[in-house]
């Protein structure tokens, strides 16, 4: 595993808020949140850096990352107000922790992205 913090949280090294997990997602708080509930998604047995470095056998991540996020969405009962997930790509984007992951954002109206 990473040493990222991310791999960190993983191994149960360094504390979260976990919300969500199973046998492939850890689901946490983001600890400096962008909306009333802002949840990160992380692989949890694979480290792949960068959306572009992942490779397409590992495709099938993303949609367990997806996945996992709205059936978040849909237990804690906001899924049909409506959510936001994000997935940043390098410095310019906003990554600062170099393990794929997936952001949830929801519990108020946001702001809108273009048409």
């Amino acid at each position: 595993m990473s040493d990222t913090i991310f791999g960190k949280i993983i191994r149960r090294e360094i504390p979260a808020a976990i919300v969500y997990e199973d046998e492939d997602v850890l689901g946490f708080k983001d600890i400096a949140p962008q909306a009333p509930v802002h949840v990160l998604f992380i692989p949890k047995n694979e480290v792949i850096p960068t959306l572009d470095d992942l490779q397409p056998t590992q495709a099938h991540l993303i949609g367990k990352l997806a996945l996992a996020a709205a059936a978040y969405a849909r237990q804690e009962g906001f899924a049909e107000n409506g959510y936001r997930i994000v997935m940043n790509c390098r410095e310019d984007a906003g990554q600062t922790v170099f393990h794929i992951h997936l952001h949830l954002l929801a519990g108020a109206p946001l702001g809108h992205f273009g048409a």
